[in-house]
């Protein structure tokens, strides 16, 4: 906890990472209460008060359809949320158990491992998610699991490089002489020694998830409606634009703020983890 706190503080006192953990914070806030933060039904339809400007009763304005854009911007925050958190959880579990296992394991099991990251890694992300929506159908759960095959093997080289470099460390030698069993090298030695720069790795990818679950919500094979994603909002006002500009001003604002405030949070993470990475600015 006390390292925790001695990173959160190395993150504020930069300021671009402060402005990254306040954007953070104010997104993880609104994505935890956003069934009581939002003041209408999401997809409540009102087709006599569509396309409203900002208002007392409309903070944001209303859609093509007459619904609240604050409200489904809240919502689709939480979906953003639970997409981008959960994908790297899965990636980075999956991500590390396969990097130390080519890393520690058998040539042919290393070979085959990397064969498959190689193949994974070969197609673009998007293309690769297109592909898998086509056969596997729309829905936040197969973005989810489709987000997660294209990241496991970012974090499986840079899990494995770490596994190697400490695979041959004098600690891990001695406690190998000592009779240490292999579960406890891994779980008291290894995991903790490799970690770090793991997890400075999944802080900056969440940015990338989001803008991935965004864009193919905007082409029509992420979450399906009613329910509300930042891309699925982008589209319909990019469809209604002639009509207003306002649900594109706002979801596009959205969208910006979360991926820099990940982004700036992800790259002070990284300065205050590895001071050899700091750079001037």
């Amino acid at each position: 906890m006390r390292a925790v706190l001695v990173a959160l503080g190395a993150i504020g006192a930069r300021p671009t990472g402060g402005l990254g953990l306040v954007l953070v914070t104010a997104i993880l806030l609104v994505a935890l209460v956003a069934p009581w933060l939002a003041t209408h039904d999401p997809a409540g339809i009102d087709v006599l008060a569509r396309f409203q400007p900002p208002s007392r009763d409309h903070w944001m304005g209303t859609d093509q359809l007459g619904r609240d854009l604050f409200s489904r911007m809240v919502h689709g925050t939480r979906i953003a949320m639970q997409a981008a958190l959960t994908v790297i959880l899965l990636a980075l579990a999956a991500g590390t158990v396969l990097g130390i296992v080519a890393a520690w394991g058998p040539p042919r099991v290393e070979r085959l491992v990397l064969i498959v990251f190689d193949v994974v890694t070969a197609f673009p992300s998007i293309l690769l998610a297109l592909a898998m929506v086509a056969v596997l159908g729309p829905s936040l759960g197969n973005v989810i699991l489709i987000v997660t095959i294209t990241l496991v093997p970012h974090f499986g080289r840079v899990a494995r490089a770490q596994a190697l470099a400490v695979r041959n460390t004098p600690f891990i030698e001695a406690e190998r002489g000592l009779g240490a069993s292999p579960v406890r090298i891994l779980f008291v030695h290894l995991l903790p020694n490799i970690l770090g720069p793991l997890v400075v790795l999944a802080s900056m990818d969440v940015p990338v998830v989001i803008t991935i679950e965004a864009g193919l919500s905007f082409l029509g094979v992420g979450v399906r409606p009613p329910r509300a994603s930042w891309g699925s909002l982008l589209y319909d006002g990019y469809a209604y634009l002639s009509q207003s500009t306002w649900p594109v001003l706002f979801a596009g604002l959205v969208l910006s703020a979360a991926t820099l405030g990940f982004t700036l949070f992800g790259e002070a993470l990284r300065d205050a983890v590895d001071p050899k990475l700091k750079r001037h600015e």
